[in-house]
């Protein structure tokens, strides 16, 4: 998830202004989410943290970018489902050609020649397509491993993993439990920064994150232009 660095200093100031409330209608199962909160903070300080912080020290910069495009290109499989449930065609069409070139002349995905030929990347998943076609967000969730999220999403995600992400369809455990470590070692390097100005910036970092989570899922569900009201 890239973060609006916009919408990042707007909740800067809203932290700092002490807007954000106990009570949140959106957040019913707020002591239960805290709890995964601090679990899933727990783990990436002891774990994730440094083993992302270890891959960065000792993987070439393109080389992490490699491995970074060769995921991405795995998730527009997802991104075109989705394109095609919410029968965006321009994107669907552009997303064909995004992974056909990706996938041969970019060696599976490795270099992406798409986006400098003007091709960029999409970000579409279930859950944007259940929120387009009318599914409220339900009650805010926290899941262990995965992070913020809601009902919605959760299902979503359950709805992606099982059907297009291709990760899911390797048969050999092993091999597929490996390649999803690599995949989660990539992104932690990747929102490297981005966490640390939250943990840096935040008072109530659980707070901090849930709000910022479901302002950047409104304007996903929305295309950047969610309703006035929300």
């Amino acid at each position: 998830m890239r973060i609006s660095l916009s919408l990042l200093g707007t909740l800067i100031t809203l932290q700092l202004a002490g807007c954000a409330g106990n009570g949140d209608p959106r957040d019913p199962l707020e002591p239960m989410n805290r709890a995964i909160h601090d679990f899933n903070e727990g783990l990436d300080r002891v774990v994730m943290k440094p083993v992302a912080q270890g891959y960065q020290a000792v993987m070439p910069t393109f080389a992490q970018t490699s491995v970074r495009n060769f995921f991405s290109n795995l998730n527009d499989v997802t991104v075109l489902a989705n394109d095609i449930l919410q029968f965006k065609l321009e994107n669907s069409t552009s997303d064909v050609l995004r992974l056909g070139i990706n996938s041969t002349f970019g060696f599976l995905g490795l270099l992406d020649i798409a986006s400098e030929m003007g091709l960029h990347k999409h970000s579409e998943d279930f859950g944007q397509t259940l929120g387009l076609w009318g599914v409220g967000s339900g009650p805010y969730l926290v899941l262990p491993f995965f992070g913020p999220s809601s009902f919605r999403d959760g299902a979503g995600l359950m709805v992606d993993m099982t059907y297009t992400d291709l990760l899911t369809q390797v048969d050999d455990i092993p091999t597929r439990n490996q390649v999803w470590l690599v995949r989660t070692i990539s992104r932690r390097a990747e929102l490297r920064d981005a966490k640390n100005a939250i943990d840096a910036a935040a008072l109530d970092p659980y707070e901090f994150s849930r709000d910022l989570y479901l302002a950047h899922r409104l304007g996903q569900v929305h295309d950047g232009k969610p309703p006035a009201e929300e």
